[in-house]
């Protein structure tokens, strides 16, 4: 494990966070500079899932409260249109695409973060926080891909990021194993069913979902996901064991919840980060009976129910132990939303006039703007006195710079290479916009998005993602262009505005090489 303590100290803000794009203003004497963090992540949530959104066929009446009680942002994006990229740049302040290794990850990946970095969880672990990882992680656990012995505790995991208490799934609810991990190790490991994970062959006498169709007695698949079958439903990857410790999909929901209740409860008298991340809207989507039926778009809507009545229980959690007014709450999405993702469950056929993506074009895995534009809400009575909507441009890159400076602390030198303390921004009193932001596609491309402009590089790939999802990926063999003052990208004005073309061209080979701080000319 790490000894934080060699690594920094808590010291007066000034400008060591990143490299601050605006300065923050000195705080109030009156407001409370160690409130409780909670970072509520979804899963795959488009930016027009919620009510609050615009959203017309379900109803997120607590996600609605936190948004009414706080600042809903309108121009905030994930670094990257896939999980497992964007959770890395999130907890690392790093551009993924900067790290090989950092794609979609299987379930037996090893490490992505390794643990000399410094993350998220360990800067608020040395302001003397508690620190807490619940839900998916899909970020690999133990030291090497396919050498994990998941009968015995890890040798690497959360605990050496930063975390003090993590129950997480391993990867993600579509993938082996179907276990959660709680501390290192398997919950409710039962020892008469031992487990073995491959991502290669089958076990042998292990029915698949390609096999045996009729084993699928909860979800089938669409496409892909014929793999190991766990709950009656088709994965990706194969599995043998796991007997008790195995997952029942319509129970993920509480059981995380329930776990991420008992840590507030024990650390209610102490500051405390809580990285709460949801898997509802993810495949297989499989909410509890309770949330069924009740949305015309079939069980996605209900898993979106579902996820607003777990931000629902976290809230009263806040209100019961007497914290919600110095409880930051940030709630935000990994990337895009996708409908078809691989399971028959008429999310495609149901959708009744709802637009997952909101008025974007492009969803998951897309270089255009559905691909990472995304909710987030932010919500803290004794620190946050703005309400309403800021359109303010945005990335996710920068939350951990800007919780360094919300705790006016220093972070290691090298660390959060690419995140830039925009406090302000988050606060709601800054409301000058990040000069520009990067975005990533699923298939490596690289956008920049200004305001007013987005760039978006060339791609010979396919128009279409070829493997299922009816997505359009955003690839174009020549550069794109396009006016986001119109609202959409639908007409590309490379050939129009050669000079603009160039600048933004400019600027993203200079992020990409690592240059220190990019300019963009006035506008």
């Amino acid at each position: 494990m790490k000894n934080l303590s060699s690594l920094l100290l808590l010291c007066p803000l000034a400008g060591s966070v990143g490299q601050a794009a605006t300065a923050v203003p000195p705080p109030d004497t009156d407001t409370p500079q160690r409130p409780n963090v909670i970072l509520i992540y979804a899963d795959d949530l488009g930016y027009g899932d919620l009510e609050c959104y615009g959203a017309k066929n379900v109803q997120t009446p607590h996600i609605n409260r936190l948004a009414g009680q706080g600042l809903r942002f309108t121009n905030a994006h994930a670094c990257s249109a896939t999980s497992t990229p964007s959770r890395y740049a999130l907890l690392t302040g790093e551009y993924a695409w900067r790290k090989p290794g950092t794609d979609v990850a299987a379930g037996n990946a090893g490490m992505i973060i390794r643990p000399e970095q410094f993350t998220m969880a360990d800067l608020f672990k040395s302001a003397g926080y508690a620190t807490a990882a619940f839900g998916k992680w899909h970020l690999g656990l133990g030291d090497k891909t396919g050498g994990q012995d998941w009968n015995a505790p890890l040798p690497a995991g959360l605990a050496d990021l930063g975390f003090d208490y993590h129950y997480i799934m391993a990867a993600t609810a579509d993938r082996v194993p179907c276990v959660f991990i709680e501390n290192g190790q398997v919950a409710n490991y039962d020892p008469s069913a031992p487990i073995e994970v491959s991502y290669v062959r089958n076990f042998d006498g292990e029915p698949t979902a390609r096999e045996h169709p009729e084993l699928l007695y909860n979800q089938r698949s669409s496409h892909g996901h014929d793999m190991a079958i766990v709950n009656g439903i088709g994965r990706i990857g194969f599995m043998k064991g796991g007997g008790k410790a195995l997952w029942k999909d319509e129970n993920i929901a509480d059981s995380i919840t329930a776990h991420a209740i008992g840590f507030m409860e024990r650390h209610k008298d102490e500051p405390f980060f809580l990285y709460f991340a949801t898997n509802d809207v993810h495949v297989p989507r499989f909410p509890h009976d309770r949330f069924r039926g009740k949305n015309p778009m079939g069980v996605r809507g209900d898993a979106i129910v579902q996820f607003d009545w777990t931000v629902g229980q976290i809230m009263q959690t806040l209100d019961r132990l007497g914290i919600a007014d110095n409880t930051l709450v940030l709630l935000s999405s990994d990337n895009g939303p996708v409908v078809d993702d691989g399971y028959d469950d008429q999310a495609e056929e149901r959708l009744n006039g709802h637009r997952p993506s909101g008025p974007w074009r492009g969803n998951k895995y897309s270089a255009f703007e559905g691909g990472t534009a995304i909710p987030a809400i932010i919500r803290w009575p004794n620190g946050i006195k703005t309400r309403g909507e800021s359109d303010v441009l945005m990335s996710q890159i920068d939350w951990m710079a800007s919780f360094a400076a919300l705790l006016q602390a220093r972070m290691p030198k090298g660390s959060a290479p690419d995140s830039r303390n925009r406090l302000g921004n988050l606060l709601g009193t800054d409301t000058t916009d990040r000069p520009w932001i990067v975005e990533h596609a699923a298939n490596g491309t690289l956008s920049v998005r200004t305001k007013e402009w987005k760039y978006i590089e060339p791609n010979d790939g396919p128009k279409m993602i070829p493997w299922g999802p009816k997505i359009e990926t955003g690839n174009h063999p020549t550069p794109q262009l396009y006016d986001m003052r119109l609202g959409d990208e639908q007409e590309n004005l490379a050939a129009r505005y050669p000079d603009r073309l160039f600048e933004l061209q400019t600027l993203l080979r200079k992020v990409r090489r690592g240059d220190e701080e990019p300019h963009l000319n006035e506008e």
